[in-house]
């Protein structure tokens, strides 16, 4: 029985002039996929400088409320917008959150139509991460204990070992 409900669904599929009834899905030039810190955005395709690649959405809330989130429950996924508002990006459906930081930063983050959009400071090739900055108050209030983590610092990190073990041979 399923098999001919299938059969009949394709049919109809197979009927429509898809070109005249439907507007192609667009093409995100971004993916979510695992980082060296958790989860991160990667270019699908190549990101030319200036080019927008994702919006940071979620809810405006003011920030004295962002505040008392992030003492109470350790939001992580505030946006400060200026003094009076923030955004909320907690939402999954807010692909802005997962842009990490980096302190050799790819991306930029700039205010377009009251929005917060992060367009490429370079040309972004395929398969690398998009970062930018997040800025000496964030790292000091979440990465100053653990330290930062992003590719450039554990390169830093892995050139120093690297000549600290060639200086005790």
């Amino acid at each position: 029985m399923r098999s001919s409900a299938v059969s009949v669904a394709s049919e109809s599929l197979n009927n429509v002039n898809w070109s005249a009834t439907s507007t192609p899905m667009p093409s995100r030039s971004f993916r979510v996929g695992r980082s060296n810190t958790g989860l991160g955005l990667f270019a699908t395709k190549k990101i030319a400088r200036r080019a927008a690649i994702v919006t940071y959405s979620g809810k405006m809330i003011t920030t004295e409320e962002a505040n008392r989130r992030e003492r109470r429950f350790n939001a992580r996924y505030m946006f400060e917008v200026n003094r009076h508002w923030t955004i909320d990006g907690s939402s999954r459906r807010n692909f802005g959150r997962y842009v990490n930081h980096s302190c050799e930063p790819n991306a930029e983050a700039v205010m377009r139509n009251r929005k917060i959009v992060f367009v490429a400071a370079r040309t972004i090739q395929p398969g690398e991460e998009v970062t930018v900055d997040y800025g000496e108050e964030y790292f000091a209030h979440f990465f100053k204990t653990a330290g930062c983590r992003c590719a450039a610092c554990a390169k830093k990190k892995k050139r120093r070992k690297a000549r600290k073990r060639e200086r005790a041979a």
